[in-house]
């Protein structure tokens, strides 16, 4: 069932969602060279803690850590490491959540350490706005697809390819709701968007082909051939005129 937020719920959620966007932000704050995944880790903890918030993924279903730490052909949930070291040259993607007042946020984006390759540079410059061609369509009386073709069409239209085996995903008394919303597909399919949806929308973009493999860990998702990933996500309130944003930070949005 999709659940449908009155406006007191969703003042709740722009709570919990300007703490995720904060903890994103020390996140990416975090990396540089030498920094261990561990220590990211840890600056979202302290963030999340430190607004009176309890990190959404620690212990979702066995996660160990409070956030997801992936490098370069690493897609999404990489688990934090003391001994994962950051290096010149990597893009990092960071995936944060924050529980507060019975509501979750949900984000993440990825970050360059140092100088990077020009491909890595168009690569993550591409992911992010794929996420901004596809809230033009995310508006009351558009179908969940109308997001998900307009990613897709963006991230081929640059050359990249889009994750198939991950999706976004409803968000706000659960870390995951429905309805999912793919990063592909043709527009004019699924469900009407409805005023007071909240929508996590995560563009998964692959340099590569779409092809991924999980890791013996269970968790961590790499690239089949190897070659690097970019992630990017906000969660998005449906409105009756434009969509909302809501993790942010006084209105900024990493």
């Amino acid at each position: 069932m999709i659940e449908i937020k009155t406006e007191k719920e969703l003042e709740l959620m722009r709570q919990a969602c300007r703490i995720t966007a904060i903890a994103r932000k020390a996140a990416a704050d975090a990396v540089a060279p030498g920094v261990t995944t561990d220590e990211i880790d840890r600056a979202v903890h302290k963030a999340i803690k430190s607004h009176g918030a309890v990190p959404s993924f620690l212990g979702y279903a066995g996660f160990p850590a409070s956030a997801c730490v992936s490098i370069n052909d690493e897609v999404i949930h990489g688990i934090p490491s003391k001994k994962r070291v950051v290096h010149e040259g990597d893009i990092v993607k960071v995936d944060v959540g924050a529980y507060i007042h019975g509501f979750h946020g949900d984000c993440a984006c990825t970050i360059a350490c140092g100088e990077i390759s020009e491909e890595a540079k168009r690569l993550i410059e591409v992911t992010r706005q794929s996420f901004y061609e596809g809230i033009k369509f995310a508006r009351v009386g558009n179908r969940v697809s109308d997001i998900s073709s307009a990613i897709q069409a963006y991230v081929e239209a640059n050359g990249f390819s889009v994750v198939r085996d991950f999706v976004g995903h409803g968000v706000g008394k659960n870390l995951h709701e429905s309805p999912e919303v793919p990063n592909f597909g043709r527009a004019g399919h699924g469900i009407r968007l409805q005023a007071g949806m909240t929508l996590a929308i995560e563009p998964m973009v692959n340099v590569g082909s779409y092809g991924v493999k999980v890791l013996a860990d269970g968790w961590t998702v790499k690239t089949k051939d190897g070659k690097l990933s970019a992630h990017y996500e906000n969660t998005v309130a449906i409105t009756d005129s434009e969509p909302e944003i809501l993790t942010n930070i006084d209105g900024e949005v990493l």
